[in-house]
């Protein structure tokens, strides 16, 4: 091949990379698009390139070709990885292109790699190979593989299909879905049955050797015609000019030539990637959407007419009974009742000799209206003010899709975001791809803490869990927004991990921003843990009695949950009121005669010592302080009196730098019988959220939601203190369905379980509770059901700056769910075309921002008063849905 082929062809070969990407197999919206933007490349873009090329080396030397297709090549291969996505990909500082971001007015440590893009997931590149294992021949066959929605952790599966006559053992490989795992041992009777001596070593083996393939993240630039353009120039400066002193007028034609062809190639390039990020930030649908609520919610209703009774005799009750027990709900003694559901109506519906309910506790049975979608509807209506009745809500989603579509409906309404992301390390139990480069993880966190920011109240506050690992990268990126770090909270989990080398590490982190100017209090559930002991104890031996006092000082010295600060509070006086003492002298000298006239004993009648510096409040003040019986004297007048601070409902503690909790998480699920790898303790939870939310009515967000932690908390602080907090939770695994949904539901039945069971005697609670659950469309979805058309070259384009602009206008998109009457001028819109269960009134409120009042069966009326239909909805209501 000559010099001028080489040159030529290295350059085409990674432009078809950039256009197609590395060979990939599978099914996935990602891969669709790709193979778009293949047809377009072969046959709009690269038929026009060369005649663009061709036009432009003609006035030059044959050598100026070479040159062009060897600076192209040059520059190009530097800014696009394997998937597809465009960023720094191998540009080292050292060769000077950063010059730009060095001299820019941000700190040079913000800057990382990555930092342009919006983060999609992580993901592996796989495609059917054959593996040799101790002499065998595997062949693993992924052209079925859906690829993975978002970056979620799951699972490979591997299935035998069957041994070839050439010896060939053939699998299918797959994502795990709905938890399913490889079964091994029914693998190897399948291939032992073929008469292949493969062992279960072997067959892991394979596998290992079969999962080697490449990892890569997947990327989408922000504005990639502006980054390629601006690093281009910044090329052209540092590559081309370096080093020429003089430019001839043939020089300088050759040098705008080049960089008119680059141009072109990035405008065409840019296009594509927009569409991208059009895809990635337009609203989603709200899908397959439900309800979950407490039975006293439909007993207790005005309009109840006779619901209750209709869906105990509805055909879904059969399974709405099946799921209360699998959740062990029916499964105490006191509460078995006959597997008919008339039984359990009976059960209800019985009441003791004063009319009370005989079992109280299953008016808080949580009705999934899933079983009852006909019913749904009737439901809903109860609730003559919807979306203020609801306690929660929880999306099933990628947490960024999730954000940009909540936002309008969310706006500035959120007092608390409170997150525990992944700690990208490798050990710490996430269901997460985990183990990002920093570049990465820093661009996943800053693509969803910027999306989420404006979410907040003026004064709310953004809690955020980390270790040591990204501490100080995360407090860097936080530096960027316009939340003010108020402090950094400890957690001191008392138990360390003990490690092969080094400290053992017991604490983690928690990045708290706000821009409240107050300081911020704990809950006070520990004073009135207090108040309650000390009345109790006053009630007992009477008020100023000494075995109250002694009782209640030894109560508080057992108490271990109390701070060095509450437990100053040790003290009762006559009257049973708590009490600490403090001096009563002034922090600063006083000048004035007056603050140093001393108070005379109760009993012996003579002056008491003055403070140095004089009291702190004047005569008529010590006057009155002292009728209130406010002020402690000593057994004689030697003895300088103090002033007692009394304990009440209202005292606050503002929270510490260091929160002390040695409960563990995974404790907590295991009560409720839910198998999950880490979680956070709930009660660390009640504490910082408590602190973050003054107001009972507060909302809190929390979009890397796990197992549900944050809405067990929200619902034990609103069972303890009578508060309607709501949550927001979001998270995209599969545990959505199989750990939040069911342990929300176990929450609300019960405040007390045992092995997976309610514990339903004693002082357990149940609660009140009202919360909807929903998917969304995801950026997959969108992708695999958008139809781009299989062109050529769009109709209007004559030149690779026209086919860059054109190059989407023909497509259809989401359009295939719209009908265009042209002689009538109206557009109809069946958008069951796109996905089943669309839930077009949520779609709607989180599209306009607008919250939802009432739920018909063909309208939904909005808490402004206006309407939209759902059987017919107007082409203008559903535009930004469907076509970008």
């Amino acid at each position: 091949m000559s010099q001028k082929n080489r040159y030529e062809q290295q350059f085409l070969d990674a432009l078809k990379a950039i256009f197609i990407g590395a060979r990939v197999e599978g099914d996935s919206g990602y891969i669709n698009l790709m193979r778009i933007k293949a047809t377009y490349f072969e046959r709009g873009a690269f038929p026009q390139l060369m005649h663009d090329i061709e036009a432009a080396c003609k006035p030059f030397e044959p050598s100026f070709r070479e040159e062009l297709f060897d600076k192209l090549y040059d520059f190009f291969r530097r800014y696009f990885s394997e998937s597809g996505s465009i960023y720094f990909r191998h540009t080292a500082a050292s060769e000077g292109i950063y010059e730009r971001v060095y001299t820019d007015d941000r700190d040079v440590m913000l800057f990382w790699k990555t930092h342009m893009l919006y983060y999609v997931k992580t993901d592996r590149l796989f495609n059917s190979m054959e593996v040799t294992a101790d002499g065998e021949r595997f062949f693993f066959d992924v052209a079925g593989m859906a690829l993975k929605r978002a970056n979620e952790k799951r699972e490979l599966i591997y299935e035998f299909r069957r041994r070839e006559g050439d010896g060939r053992l053939i699998f299918a490989v797959t994502y795990s879905e709905r938890g399913r795992k490889t079964k091994t041992e029914d693998i190897l009777a399948a291939i032992r049955k073929t008469g292949a001596p493969v062992d279960e070593e072997t067959l892991e083996r394979a596998f290992r050797v079969f999962e080697k393939q490449s990892e890569v993240d997947y990327f989408i630039n922000k504005d990639a015609k502006a980054f390629l353009e601006e690093q281009f120039d910044l090329w052209m400066y540092q590559y081309l000019f370096r080093g020429e002193s003089a430019f001839t007028e043939t020089r300088l034609r050759q040098l705008q030539a080049i960089r008119a062809i680059a141009y072109e190639i990035i405008g065409f390039i840019a296009r594509f990637e927009d569409e991208l990020v059009r895809i990635w930030n337009k609203p989603k649908f709200v899908l397959n959407s439900h309800y979950v609520v407490t039975l006293d919610k439909i007993l207790d209703a005005d309009a109840n007419a006779g619901l209750a009774e209709r869906l105990f005799s509805h055909a879904g009750m059969a399974a709405q009974m099946a799921e209360w027990r699998e959740l062990g709900m029916l499964a105490d003694e006191t509460f078995r009742v006959s597997e008919d559901p008339k039984g359990l109506w009976a059960a209800i519906q019985a009441t003791d000799l004063t009319g009370a309910p005989l079992h109280g506790r299953l008016r808080f049975l949580p009705l999934d209206t899933a079983h009852f979608p006909d019913l749904e509807p009737d439901i809903l209506a109860l609730f003559p003010d919807l979306d203020a009745a609801l306690d929660g809500w929880l999306v099933h989603s990628e947490n960024y899709q999730a954000l940009n579509t909540l936002l309008p409906k969310f706006r500035g309404r959120v007092k608390c975001i409170h997150i525990d992301p992944p700690y990208n390390t490798a050990t710490s139990g996430f269901l997460y791809a985990n183990t990002y480069q920093h570049s990465s993880w820093l661009t996943m966190m800053e693509n969803r803490v910027r999306a989420s920011l404006d979410a907040l109240t003026n004064d709310g506050s953004f809690l955020c869990h980390i270790d040591e690992n990204e501490y100080e990268r995360l407090q860097l990126l936080f530096e960027t927004y316009s939340a003010p770090s108020v402090g950094t909270i400890i957690w001191d989990k008392r138990n360390p991990m003990l490690g092969r080398k080094g400290i053992a590490t017991q604490h983690e982190y928690v990045l708290w921003h706000s821009r409240q100017e107050s300081p911020i209090y704990l809950r006070n559930d520990t004073i009135l843990t207090m108040l309650r002991a000390a009345e109790e104890f006053v009630k007992e031996h009477g008020a100023g009695s000494e075995l109250a006092q002694k009782r209640y000082a030894a109560w508080i010295d057992a108490n271990k949950e109390l701070s060095g600060g509450e437990k100053a509070y040790r003290y009762l006086d006559k009257h049973g009121r708590i009490y600490q003492s403090v001096s009563l002298g002034a922090p600063e000298p006083r000048t004035d005669p007056k603050f140093f006239i001393p108070l005379n004993h109760p009993v012996t009648g003579k002056p008491c010592p003055v403070p140095s510096n004089g009291f702190s409040r004047a005569p008529d003040t010590l006057r009155s302080m002292l009728e209130r019986d406010e002020i402690i004297f000593g057994t004689d007048e030697s003895v300088q009196p103090r002033k007692k601070v009394f304990l009440t409902e209202v005292s606050k503690r503002q929270i510490s730098s260091v929160v002390q909790d040695s409960s563990r998480g995974k404790m907590d699920l295991d009560k409720l019988g839910f198998d999950f790898p880490y979680c956070h303790p709930v009660s660390l939870y009640e504490t910082l959220i408590g602190a973050a939310t003054e107001s009972p009515e507060d909302i809190i967000l929390d979009f890397f939601a796990g197992s549900g932690t944050t809405a067990h908390a929200v619902m034990n602080l609103n069972r303890a203190d009578g508060g309607s907090r709501k949550y927001i939770l979001v998270e995209m695994g599969e545990h959505f369905r199989t750990v939040i949904l069911p342990r929300v539901k176990k929450v609300a039945f019960s405040d007390k379980w045992r092995d997976g069971k309610a514990v339903l005697g004693g002082e357990s609670q149940g609660m009140s509770h009202f919360v909807k659950y929903f998917d969304l469309e995801g950026y997959e979805d969108a992708l695999r059901r958008a139809v781009y058309g299989d062109h050529a070259a769009p109709l209007f384009a004559t030149t690779m700056d026209e086919l860059a602009r054109y190059v989407f206008l023909r497509d259809l998109k989401l359009l295939d769910a719209v009908s265009v009457d042209v002689a009538g001028n109206q557009v109809a819109v069946a958008l069951d075309r796109l996905y089943p269960g669309i839930d077009l009134a949520e779609t709607l409120s989180c599209l306009t921002g607008k919250w939802i009042k009432r739920i018909g069966r063909d309208a939904v009326e909005f808490a402004d008063g206006s309407t939209a239909d759902l059987a017919a909805p107007r082409w203008e209501d559903v535009k930004g849905l469907v076509w970008w």
